[in-house]
């Protein structure tokens, strides 16, 4: 299951349990936001495409954290006139994890996570370790 999704005038594919960066949002670490701009859902039952939206579907996510992104840095220098100019920026964005969709009522939880298999140890051959 995913859905495609419009927030901060940007479109971004998300599936259950992602992790996404997106343009800043309002709340506090740990608050739940629902996006109501959903473009594109796909369920078990199909696929749902929305002219612009999908009437009725939303996506909930959890607030992960605020932060800021890395310094992009905006130089003009006009040659032999001695003018230059630097700014630095740096932008304000807003982590979230994907929870849950829903269409017209129904809401479709994530799935539970699948454990880590861990890798199987190989056993120490007994001339290698007396050596």
């Amino acid at each position: 299951m995913f859905a495609v999704i419009k927030t901060g005038g940007k479109q971004f594919r998300v599936a259950h349990h992602d992790v996404v960066t997106i343009p800043k949002l309002e709340g506090e670490v740990g608050s739940t936001v629902t996006f109501d701009q959903v473009l594109t859902l796909s369920h078990d039952g199909g696929i749902e495409i929305g002219l612009p939206g999908v009437t009725g579907a939303a996506v909930a996510a959890a607030i992960v954290s605020h932060g800021r992104g890395e310094k992009v840095i905006a130089f003009k220098k006009r040659r032999r006139q001695n003018s230059r100019r630097k700014r630095g920026h740096r932008q304000h964005h807003t982590v979230v994890r994907i929870d849950a969709f829903s269409l017209n009522g129904s809401t479709f939880e994530a799935p539970p996570k699948p454990a880590r298999a861990s890798k199987p140890v190989a056993p120490v051959a007994e001339s290698a370790a007396e050596a």
